[in-house]
């Protein structure tokens, strides 16, 4: 049963990774890993801060994987990937907006950014 089970998972993951294989694909994985990307900054600033934070990187690394990643989705005709993404792009945006609102306001006042 483990054997089958064994050869059934890797004839699986070759037909989806090696046999299904093109530029789109790529694309999709490239997307993928700069959207994974945005965990990992936010992950790194945490641990140097010594609490939680949320550097702009993350929001930067949200709205490239995420507009890739939705690209990919319209391309290949994926409604997940499509109703997963495109609010979020918007809600990528306006916290970029809410970050450099906050960095002018705090400019005005002399004071240093956060």
């Amino acid at each position: 049963m483990l054997i089958q089970l064994s050869r059934d998972v890797g004839a699986y993951l070759y037909d989806v990774f090696v046999a299904k294989f093109d530029l789109w694909l790529a694309f999709g994985i490239v997307a993928q890993v700069l959207f994974a990307m945005r965990f990992i900054v936010q992950w790194i600033a945490s641990e140097k801060a010594g609490k939680s934070v949320m550097p702009i990187a993350f929001w930067f690394f949200s709205m490239a994987g995420g507009t890739l990643t939705l690209v990919y989705g319209l391309v290949k005709r994926e409604p997940v990937i499509i109703m997963g993404q495109a609010l979020s792009i918007f809600i990528y945006i306006r916290n970029l907006q809410l970050i450099i609102k906050e960095s002018r306001r705090r400019r005005a006042e002399g004071k240093s950014p956060a």
